[in-house]
């Protein structure tokens, strides 16, 4: 038979194929129990959480899942409504209040995923006639908002200021232009070098400068704002995305900025204004989170403690890493091809470890790894755990010796 979902068969028959070796399912887990930021109970098994992007570990935290908790019983379960209709509460306010104080900014905007923030931001900033210059590894809801916008788009080779500066060098100078980087890249756990970035970037006219701190939010910078604060180039950066499901611990997404004209984008934002608002206890918990990550010093410390300490021991094993050294608190697992990849990841889930099989098209092409993020929460015996079955696991699937 031949329909519209005629386009997937090759997936298809490629996912049979290997589920008929025998393996699981690397995208259909099931959480059956979660007891803490860094343990779940998956098929009767405890196992340690080694891909939840959980970094500052405030799920569980007390002080947030009470304000969750207070606000779903004074505000209900859900808005039904839009932020610009009924959808705004004061729970909304205050957490773009907590966002602004965080990063130090005149404006914040929050949206409902940090999916819709990355496609509302760069659609709605960049429009006909205008560049989008984004890195060519950059993430899904990047390159969605460039498609869901009328601007022409440029890429450059990842993290090639070079390569940046000869394309922005190529475009019209009277043109507008929307330079997208991101302070890490989920896939290698790699970060920007921001400052020759940026340097490149103001040698060319009419740039505006927006950086995805996704997976920096937290523990990079002195106050956790991201890799743009470590490298310190906040001055240059007129908007920073991010989002709630990594280390605020929730969902959601946001901007943050100090242009005179941010807030006109609540008027013209069509992600922002043509979708139901997050639920009270949703804000709540993110705004609690926030202000609670402004004094994490202590989290930030061992979380960096944690990654460096995976980061040798694996290295030391004999494993392939994306990194040299641990950058973030991403650490890739480079392995040979797919079938490899997925015995690994199998191999570790039934020692009780769950990490992130990856694999294109999240990947480029013919890279297949697997994506361990470290918590703030994982004790020093969890890590020496983790060690301890990576080295297990590889040698039963003979990924080292």
């Amino acid at each position: 038979m031949t329909d519209l979902f005629s386009k997937f068969d090759a997936l298809i028959a490629e996912r049979q194929a290997l589920l008929d070796t025998g393996v699981r399912d690397p995208f259909a887990i099931v959480m059956d129990e979660v007891k803490s930021p860094t343990l779940a109970i998956i098929q009767g098994r405890p196992t340690i959480l080694l891909g939840t992007y959980n970094y500052m570990g405030m799920t569980f935290d007390p002080d947030v899942i009470a304000a969750g908790k207070k606000a779903l019983d004074d505000f209900g379960a859900g808005t039904t409504g839009s932020r610009v209709l009924n959808g705004t509460y004061q729970g909304h306010k205050a957490c773009e209040d907590a966002l602004k104080e965080f990063y130090g900014t005149a404006h914040a905007m929050v949206f409902s995923t940090g999916y819709q923030a990355n496609l509302g931001m760069i659609s709605t900033i960049a429009g006909k006639g205008d560049y989008v210059v984004l890195d060519a590894d950059s993430h899904a809801s990047i390159y969605d908002g460039c498609g869901l916008g009328n601007a022409e788009v440029v890429r450059f080779r990842h993290n090639s200021v070079e390569d940046l500066d000869k394309r922005l060098g190529r475009l019209p100078a009277d043109a507008q232009k929307l330079v997208v980087l991101e302070g890490v890249y989920s896939m290698l756990g790699d970060i920007a070098p921001l400052p020759e970035m940026v340097a490149a970037i103001r040698k060319h006219p009419n740039c505006m400068i927006l950086v995805d701190e996704a997976h920096g939010m937290g523990f990079f910078g002195p106050n956790g704002r991201g890799v743009y604060e470590e490298l310190g180039v906040e001055k240059d950066i007129d908007f920073v995305v991010g989002t709630f499901s990594k280390s605020v611990g929730t969902v959601g997404g946001f901007c943050v900025s100090n242009h005179p004209k941010f807030e006109v984008l609540r008027l013209v934002c069509r992600p922002y204004v043509f979708t139901a608002s997050l639920p009270p206890s949703v804000v709540a918990t993110a705004a609690t989170s926030i202000r609670k990550l402004m004094h994490a010093g202590d989290k930030r410390a061992h979380l960096w403690k944690n990654s460096k300490r995976l980061h040798a021991g694996l290295r030391e094993m004999g494993f392939t890493l994306g990194t040299e050294t641990a950058q973030s608190a991403i650490i890739a697992v480079m392995l040979p091809d797919q079938e490899t990849t997925v015995r690994m990841w199998q191999a570790l889930l039934e020692l009780g470890v769950y990490v992130n099989m990856a694999r294109p098209p999240a990947t480029p092409a013919g890279t297949f790894l697997l994506r361990c993020s470290l918590c703030a929460e994982h004790s020093d015996d969890q890590v020496g755990d983790i060690l301890d079955r990576f080295r297990a696991a590889g040698q039963a699937v003979g990924c080292i010796s």
